[in-house]
């Protein structure tokens, strides 16, 4: 039991603080509640102290998911820090690979995907009285497989609470869901933002027309600077939303050509090195003005201090999955109306702002309400392997916030066949119960467990734990050093070894030096290492057998080739042919030479189909590592003298291609 004498309950001026009275009653007088509010209302630090005063988080937790695992340890800095106790005493986190808590500590704060990898030991969440969910209106995969989760928990755990959190996008949604929970609206402090339309006229992304929307986004800030003189006012910060890297940088080549005075062009994306990310939070220089070109990682990721002025080019590239082609596309595409607002208020927070939309008022009007949901437009194979491993029932009956299209959920079952891990019944495979207790992508897992048999396990770990992250080079980095020339999966086994090379000869505090040198990401390399290690746990820390080894580069390849056989082509005299009529192209510069046969780790869709991370390979390893999927056509027989019977040809093929 807690001692109540010891607790600290402060409630600071915030906009949530004015809500907390009829906050109290409803978490008091239902099982779900929606608590609706911007950035900065408070919601996130002052809800869980709110159910601590109604007597939660005693015999059981009060669990707190966040997106992403900064924030998870952030906020609990944050409530420890109002609740006057030490980290991990009254809050604490556990993020993968990181963990400030105990079964005593009352608030937890931790990621949606924990929070979903304990559901497998305690499927009604036994450990908890509360479960808040932050963030909601993201709609990452993760949030609503956890809000269907907890949809079929409710009816068996009475006595659980759960509060969902989201901005004001499309949070009615949330209340039906769960069966028209009450919704509570928390408003935050804003100021009054102008929205003005300035459409550029026929510009076409799809023919890499950069530099009209350069030309656009200058005279957007020429008359910003305008606004500024007439308004006697110092110049004001501009934040500009652009599609993807490639527009960032036109745009920032044209800022400079331009030669527009007293500017400072500041890129953030997600792929951007953390000392150049870190560069928007530093106190800008005197007497310029700081021009942040990001992508939509702005919209909610992160919030770029000090913004008076808003340029939006209406545009995003949007990931979608083609269950017919098996491809992950990146179009660039009008954002909704929704993002569009979420976009304009990021200026408002601390001073009246403006945001400049590069569109007209009508397209704006006919634009879709709402981004989708990843749900609905993302490979679904590990939902499918998770529904039917933690007895979810059928996964097309799932009570999923928004249902996806059934040929979605056939095709991540169609996957996970090829994969061997369901039965033609859909049940899961002996094989597809190990999988699913790898917590990675499930044709990853794959590829570990036959990579077991091939005797290259230490290898393939070190490939799958770098397939499994946000790649730690920057753009700058010197692939020179690491080029394998026929395997970019070697490569990174080469990055691997290069990179332990110089943390055993290094300091922790020089090694960090060195990474910035290299032109490496510190934590993603941290990363990197972190889950290989919990791989080699994971299989009974299996570990390399010498110091000194020659690869085997045939068993590597097949193990890969396991998770991968659907993504191989044949050279054609100008780009690849795959399975299934699929065509693809390889980047100049990831193989030293033209070659017949390759592998790819991922192929994504832009103007072209791309293949990244790829391998020279042979039509034999693919054989010997996908027998079952073959076909076989045999042609007419003929008589052979020279051998005295009767000879026919046999072509193999996978999925239409032919092998040999």
């Amino acid at each position: 039991m807690r001692d109540e004498s010891l607790l600290t309950l402060n409630f600071p001026d915030l906009p949530v603080t004015d809500a907390l009275p009829e906050l109290e009653a409803a978490i008091r007088s239902h099982q779900v509640i929606i608590v609706v509010g911007e950035t900065g209302s408070g919601k996130t630090t002052q809800l869980p102290k709110l159910c601590l005063k109604l007597g939660r988080g005693d015999e059981k937790q009060i669990v707190h998911t966040q997106p992403r695992r900064l924030a998870a340890r952030s906020v609990a800095a944050r409530i420890s820090e109002e609740l006057q106790s030490d980290l991990g005493d009254l809050c604490g986190y556990q993020v993968r690979f990181d963990r400030q808590s105990s079964d005593g500590t009352p608030i937890k704060l931790v990621t949606d995907g924990l929070l979903l990898a304990e559901f497998r030991n305690d499927p009604l969440l036994e450990s908890y009285d509360t479960v808040i969910v932050d963030e909601a209106h993201e709609r990452s995969l993760n949030i609503d497989f956890l809000l269907g989760i907890l949809k079929t928990i409710l009816p068996k755990r009475p006595d659980l609470k759960v509060i969902v959190t989201s901005a004001t996008i499309n949070y009615e949604k949330f209340s039906t869901h769960f069966l028209n929970a009450p919704v509570i609206q928390v408003s935050g402090r804003t100021y009054p933002v102008d929205v003005l339309y300035h459409p550029m006229r026929n510009l076409d992304l799809s023919k890499a027309d950069g530099v009209g929307l350069a030309q656009a986004i200058h005279q957007a800030v020429v008359n910003l600077r305008s606004i500024d003189r007439e308004l006697r006012k110092p110049m004001g910060d501009i934040l500009v939303f652009l599609p993807g890297e490639r527009e960032i940088r036109d745009v920032s080549h044209f800022l400079r050509q331009a030669a527009v005075d007293r500017l400072d062009v500041l890129p953030l994306y997600a792929r951007l090195g953390a000392k150049e990310q870190q560069r928007i939070f530093n106190p800008p220089n005197q007497g310029l003005q700081r021009i942040v070109l990001a992508t939509n990682v702005a919209e909610t990721s992160l919030t770029v201090p000090g913004i008076r002025y808003v340029i939006d080019s209406g545009l995003a590239r949007i990931s979608r999955y083609s269950p017919r082609s098996r491809i992950q596309r990146l179009p660039i595409e009008p954002i909704s109306q929704a993002s569009a607002n979420q976009r304009s208020g990021r200026c408002g927070r601390t001073e009246p702002g403006i945001a400049i939309r590069l569109y007209d008022e009508d397209d704006f009007n006919t634009r879709t309400e709402f981004t989708d949901a990843e749900i609905v437009r993302t490979n679904l194979a590990s939902v499918v392997l998770q529904c039917l491993d933690l007895s979810l029932g059928d996964p097309l009956e799932f009570p999923f916030v928004d249902p996806p299209e059934p040929q979605l959920i056939r095709d991540g079952i169609q996957q996970l066949r090829e994969l061997d891990l369901v039965t033609p019944k859909v049940h899961l495979t002996k094989l597809g119960r190990r999988v699913a207790n790898i917590p990675l992508d499930p044709r990853i897992g794959r590829i570990l467990l036959d990579a077991e048999s091939r005797h290259v396990f230490w290898e393939v770990s070190i490939v799958a734990a770098a397939l499994s992250i946000q790649d730690p080079r920057e753009q700058t980095f010197d692939d020179s050093l690491i080029s394998d020339g026929k395997s970019q999966f070697v490569s990174l086994l080469n990055l691997w070894n290069y990179v332990e090379k110089a943390r055993d000869e290094l300091s922790n505090a020089k090694f960090r030096q060195w990474c910035i040198s290299e032109r490496l990401n510190y934590n993603r390399l941290r990363e990197w290492r972190e889950i290989h290690r919990q791989i080699l746990l994971s299989f009974r820390n299996r570990k390399r057998s010498s110091e000194v080894y020659e690869l085997d580069r045939e068993g590597f390849h097949i193990a890969l080739l396991t998770g991968f056989s659907s993504q191989i082509g044949r050279r054609d005299e100008i780009d690849y042919q795959g399975i299934r009529n699929r065509r693809f192209r390889v980047p100049k510069t990831a193989l030293a030479s033209k070659t017949t046969w390759v592998m790819a780790g991922e192929l994504v869709e832009t103007h072209w189909i791309i293949a990244r991370t790829v391998a020279q390979i042979e039509p034999k390893w693919v054989i010997a590592a996908v027998p079952r999927l073959l076909k076989y056509t045999y042609q007419e027989p003929f008589w052979s003298k020279k051998q005295g019977r009767a000879l026919c040809y046999r072509s193999t093929r996978l999925f239409g291609l032919t092998l040999l």
